[in-house]
């Protein structure tokens, strides 16, 4: 792996919504030194260097530019926000064959490059497509993390911010499961500045279960809403991709809700589904295991089934 340098260099590849939002976010943010663009339309991509470049006065000096694959080699972080996207009325596993065979010629064009740095996966349906690209990378699964559930569960702690009024950075909560339909709130773990969400339910008197249960589901299905309203969700993403990116280059040691590869971990081996993690320069450094409740634990391991029946219709082999 590339060592940490002072020259910290970012490769995207995509420059559709999300890609470009999430390149706004890190110039506004200046997590990186150098931002290289890559997209089948390099057109769009160099038009999107352009206007970001005419921004850098306002923001942090960062390089920019319109590339190639070649420009991977020297990159510490691979973000593939490239492929199909999700249309109305789809659900995010309705894209697994189009982007699966997508990411094989992009994660080729990328080792072909000699890129030995970290990959992080955008791409929906993300658990599998994360899975996808460590297979086809062969790096090892700490060096490969999809977004997983950062933005569900973001989404999760600014909704019960809104409901508890509290600000959001004092509400710690976390969605774990597929990026998707079957994800699950950890309501056990809820806590607000500290105080289990059940206690602050008993001396406050609310907010209801049913409460609970319906912002759930606005968490669960806010892409849908989202898509029906304006076409695609980009914003939210962008913004957690690019903490992503700060936890790995600052070497932050954060702990995510990302999609990491399981190994034992509550019951689990070889998928990729939504758990919180800790995030340094090495990737994913460990995965955070929750005590789950026990219909905590089966609403998961059904996920993960879900998530194991989408692998093997990329990998046939998978058990």
């Amino acid at each position: 792996m590339k060592p940490a340098g002072k020259v910290s260099r970012v490769a995207l590849i995509g420059s559709g919504f999300v890609g470009a939002s999430y390149a706004f976010a890190m110039l506004n943010q200046g997590v990186a030194s150098e931002f290289v663009i890559i997209d089948l339309n390099h057109k769009k991509a160099e038009g999107d260097a352009m206007d970001l470049n005419h921004g850098i006065p306002f923001a942090s000096n960062m390089r920019i530019w319109a590339g190639d694959y070649s420009d991977c080699k020297d990159a510490d972080i691979v973000v593939i926000t490239a492929g199909a996207n999700q249309a109305p009325g789809e659900t995010r596993l309705d894209l697994v064959g189009k982007n699966a065979a997508i990411f094989k010629k992009i994660i080729d064009a990328v080792m072909a490059s000699g890129f030995d740095g970290i990959f992080i996966v955008a791409t929906n349906p993300v658990d599998v497509l994360t899975y996808a690209t460590w297979k086809y990378s062969g790096l090892p699964a700490n060096r490969v993390i999809g977004s997983g559930t950062i933005l569900d569960s973001a989404r999760l702690r600014s909704l019960l911010s809104n409901e508890l009024k509290v600000d959001p950075s004092s509400v710690h909560a976390v969605i774990m499961g597929e990026h998707g339909d079957t994800e699950l709130p950890i309501w056990s773990h809820v806590n607000v500045g500290g105080m289990p969400l059940e206690d602050f339910q008993a001396t406050h008197g609310y907010p209801s279960q049913e409460k609970l249960d319906e912002i759930f589901v606005n968490v669960r299905d806010a892409a849908y809403h989202i898509i029906e309203r304006k076409g695609a969700t980009y914003y939210g993403i962008a913004m957690g991709l690019a903490r992503l990116t700060k936890a790995v280059l600052r070497n932050e040691n954060s702990i995510l809700s990302v999609s990491a590869r399981m190994d034992g971990q509550y019951g689990l081996n070889d998928l990729y589904i939504g758990v919180p993690a800790v995030i340094g320069r090495e990737g994913i450094r460990d995965i955070i295991e929750l005590k789950l409740t026990p219909n905590e634990q089966l609403k998961f391991e059904h996920s993960a089934t879900v998530m194991k029946q989408a692998i093997k219709s990329i990998f046939p082999e998978h058990v």
